[in-house]
């Protein structure tokens, strides 16, 4: 079904269709009028040689030096090769297939001035599957990622790389064989194109997705680790969380009760301790202190989805232009620097849990590392260590990126975000939840081999879902193969699915 983009309630769902997808997208026609008016509008102004920063001045530190007529137009261009600035590693199709949507849905709340052209080209380029090459690194989230965003907007005059059909195409090249023409850049169009946050924000409402599903997987595999360790259930009894009063503990220890359901564990008659481990009956505090977290992130990254990130913006209904620093990313990069942290923080809950397993003298009357060789076997000794490394990578890259600005353009841009740092981190703390939350699935799922009573629904599919990719450890094999095998498979979100079809939401 096509996403219509009107600049109003583009979500991060939809978004998430668009970039890995390739939904198809078209343009409002409430917001192809307000681009028309704004367009006419800035005309007039440009005609009347208003001053009007980007358009007929310089920028940044040159904002003074006024153009004159036969400059205004030459300047577009001259202002996105010198901004097509990054360097190293192309990011991710997916990635700049969101930026682009993204900027279509600025544009369509007719505030930036561009010709319609320039937006229906970038809506030819999603659904055409044209994707420009864009280098991952160069930004610094103010005045948006203009970097990035140039890169994008080089293909607007036939120019930069673009990937088409599994290709990498000089840009012109790969839009005549989708068949969209260039449409050039003239007065305010190159700006329009790149004066947002538009990749960091594309990048980071992408992890909000991924993120969520994460911690929904962190309580699926801590379920299944209390089953294996025989916990005390008292901690997940939900009203113990609804006296507390935070929404993200409520909603943990009911997906935990949901996941644990049917469990003998339930009945009371098997001993347990009368309290259990801080990485255990903590856990709905600890996970659903990272859905609060990301509840908050989701809010802010949608908030500019569907904002004016941009500048200078134009306002029809006022015959004004205003100045100001709408393209600044620090309220995505800041709540985003958090949302990195909560995964890191229920990670590190999740080694916590995996020890607990694997330590004889915690993991109350399972074999020393999970294997009945103990001694001549190791079995999953080692798993604990690869763990760790990914946990204190994880650490290292949750130092908050937002509060790092280096001054720039002769300190006229003399704070800045670095919110594509925060992106750029967050994608390798995902990375390595999946490694994390994969290595305790193992774990847990080896754990239950041992026990002799019927786990939860949600986990018996689970574990039935683990068991058709990684067998059990009866004795010591290199382990690499099984770590990457369930790493992928949290990333696949089979076993959230599985579970699901058999417990339901587990965010209802």
């Amino acid at each position: 079904m096509t996403i219509v983009l009107n600049g109003a309630d583009l979500t991060i769902e939809q978004l998430v269709r668009i970039a890995r997808e390739g939904e198809q997208v078209a343009l409002d026609q409430e917001a192809l009028e307000r681009i028309k008016v704004c367009r006419a509008m800035l005309e007039r102004k440009i005609e009347a040689r208003e001053i009007m920063y980007g358009v007929n001045t310089g920028i940044g530190e040159f904002s003074e030096v006024v153009l004159d007529d036969d400059q205004v137009e030459n300047f577009q261009r001259y202002l996105i090769y010198n901004h097509a600035a990054g360097i190293g590693d192309p990011a991710p199709i997916e990635y700049v297939r969101a930026a682009i949507a993204g900027r279509i849905n600025v544009h369509a709340h007719g505030n930036s001035g561009c010709r319609p052209e320039i937006t229906f080209t970038l809506i030819e380029m999603l659904n055409k599957g044209v994707t420009p090459v864009v280098c991952q690194k160069g930004s610094v989230g103010a005045s948006g990622d203009l970097a990035p965003m140039s890169q994008i907007a080089l293909l607007l005059m036939g120019e930069g790389e673009a990937y088409y059909k599994g290709e990498v195409l000089p840009g012109k090249q790969a839009m005549d064989k989708a068949g969209i023409p260039i449409p050039g850049l003239m007065a305010r169009d190159g700006l329009a194109t790149i004066n947002g946050s538009n990749l960091l924000t594309a990048m980071s409402a992408l992890h909000v997705y991924d993120m969520e599903r994460i911690l929904k997987h962190a309580e699926i595999s801590c379920a299944m680790s209390l089953e294996a360790l025989l916990a005390n259930l008292k901690p997940y009894d939900v009203r113990l969380h609804q006296a507390r009063g935070f929404a993200g503990a409520i909603r943990t220890a009911q997906a935990i009760m949901k996941i644990i359901e049917g469990s003998d564990l339930q009945t009371g008659k098997m001993k347990t301790k009368v309290q259990d481990a801080y990485s255990m009956r903590s856990s709905p505090q600890v996970i659903g202190a990272a859905h609060d977290a990301l509840a908050f992130a989701r809010q802010q990254v949608e908030i500019e989805l569907n904002g004016v990130g941009d500048n200078p913006i134009f306002l029809p209904e006022f015959q004004l232009t205003l100045t100001g620093a709408n393209f600044q990313g620090t309220p995505v990069s800041l709540p985003m620097d958090m949302a990195g942290a909560a995964v890191t923080m229920v990670c590190v809950l999740s080694e916590r849990r995996l020890n607990r397993l694997t330590n004889p003298a915690l993991s109350v009357g399972l074999p020393a590392f999970l294997t009945k060789g103990a001694g001549m076997m190791s079995g999953m000794m080692l798993s604990q260590y690869t763990a760790d490394m990914l946990i204190v990578e994880q650490r290292i890259l949750s130092m908050p990126a937002s509060i790092q600005s280096i001054p720039a353009a002769a300190d006229q841009e003399d704070f800045v975000s670095m919110g594509m740092n925060t992106a750029i981190k967050n994608g390798q703390i995902i990375d390595n939840a999946y490694g994390v939350l994969g290595i305790e699935f193992m774990a847990a799922a080896q754990g239950l081999d041992f026990r002799e009573f019927t786990p939860g629904v949600g986990t018996r599919a689970a574990h039935s879902v683990i068991r058709k990719h990684v067998e059990h450890l009866g004795e010591d094999r290199p382990l690499y193969p099984d770590h990457t095998s369930m790493k992928a498979l949290v990333k696949s979100g089979e076993i959230l699915e599985a579970v699901e079809r058999e417990v339901g939401d587990l965010a209802a």
